[in-house]
């Protein structure tokens, strides 16, 4: 078995699990107008850290400051959870693996942060600074693929656990908004002028979150309330180089290759945790899936509402969020949502709504027809 010992997320609604959740229980979201022009020559909504909160938090625990921002962020995720969990960072029998798209995009920037050596905009090399700075012996295993990077982490460093590789992993990841991400997204007319509507019918684009999150598995069972990885898979429908299939191809068979790995039915699912970025073929395309499983009864959350898409990060602050979920049997509503906007009668949570959960689904899908899916499930 591989259980989810302790978890963290570093966002703007706060810098541990428990904050974040408590946010979202009482229907609270991070999206603002942003007004940097360093970033954007227009203000745009997005979701983003306080910088002299997490310049101060950095300082209580570390006196290094030649780190970049998403180093900082991750660096104080993987603190917080390690704090939870009583495992050895330092033990050749703990693995490391980072989730992230763009890493230290920012530094391809000569203006910014001129201290810092270039390379650390490789992923490998943000990967031997996370892992370095814990003193970590092993070689980090750094995952960059598009959206779906989070949980497909977490489905890897479970087969590395149930292979033997390590007895437990520390899964860290995390994205920033920056001037290349948000340029890019403007480019591809996907961004909504407002904070964005997840599966709504007046859903017009994603908003841009950052965060960094940690989630650590492990062999050792360490409570009464442990919650395990039963399964995980991913699936590639090569349908765009960013739009999703039509069908939900992609997504229904990694959701089928989670279902068999678990030994789970389809009808045991008691909620779901969809990637739902609020476009207008993402949310249509998650819900082609989740009708074609015959799951359009089980109930469906977005997180973005109250995040935004935090890209490398997404899956595993969304999985926190659905082990609190699990733990608290709460389903949280998602932020934005009012009216049901896809053609398939899914069963969108509008409202916190207390319940009890045992087997719940995580989706996530991305650029390039990439789709994974994982499911967990309390002990």
């Amino acid at each position: 078995m591989v259980y989810f010992i302790a978890d963290n997320i570093v966002s703007p609604l706060g810098f541990t699990t428990t904050e974040n959740f408590d946010k979202l229980r009482d229907g609270q979201g991070g999206i603002r107008i942003i007004s940097d022009r360093d970033i954007y020559p227009e203000p745009f909504p997005a979701s983003m850290i306080d910088t002299h909160k997490l310049e101060e938090s950095f300082a209580a625990v570390s006196d290094k400051s030649v780190f970049t921002r998403l180093e900082k962020m991750m660096i104080l995720s993987v603190k917080d959870a390690l704090s939870k969990a009583d495992i050895n960072i330092q033990s050749e029998r703990t693995g490391i693996v980072l989730s992230t798209t763009k890493g230290n995009i920012d530094l391809l920037d000569p203006e910014k942060s001129p201290a810092i050596e270039r390379d650390r905009v490789h992923l490998w090399k943000l990967g031997r600074v996370i892992a370095d700075y814990f003193e970590n012996p092993n070689e980090p295993v750094v995952l960059s693929n598009a959206c779906i990077s989070g949980v497909l982490a977490i489905n890897l460093a479970a087969g590395l656990i149930q292979q033997g590789t390590y007895d437990n992993i520390v899964i860290t990841g995390g994205d920033i908004v920056s001037r290349f991400v948000v340029s890019g997204f403007m480019s591809f007319m996907s961004l909504s002028p407002t904070a964005c509507k997840p599966f709504d019918k007046n859903r017009d684009g994603l908003s841009l979150g950052e965060a960094a999150s940690t989630i650590i598995l492990s062999k050792n069972k360490t409570g009464d309330n442990d919650i395990v990885f039963l399964g995980g898979a991913s699936a590639n429908d090569a349908n765009h180089i960013s739009g999703p299939s039509r069908t939900g191809e992609g997504s229904f068979i990694a959701i089928k290759k989670a279902l068999k790995e678990s030994g789970v039915p389809a009808n045991k699912i008691d909620h779901i945790s969809a990637h739902g970025t609020a476009t207008p073929y993402n949310d249509e395309m998650e819900s082609i899936a989740i009708d074609r499983h015959d799951m359009s009864h089980v109930p469906v959350s977005s997180f973005k509402g109250s995040f935004g898409h935090t890209l490398g990060a997404a899956g595993l602050v969304e999985t926190a969020i659905l082990l609190q979920e699990i733990k608290n049997n709460t389903m949280v509503k998602t932020v934005g949502f009012h009216k049901l906007g896809v053609s398939k009668n899914i069963n969108v949570v509008d409202k916190t709504t207390n319940r009890e959960l045992n087997t719940c689904l995580k989706m996530a899908s991305g650029f390039g027809g990439s789709n994974a899916a994982l499911i967990i499930q309390k002990t």
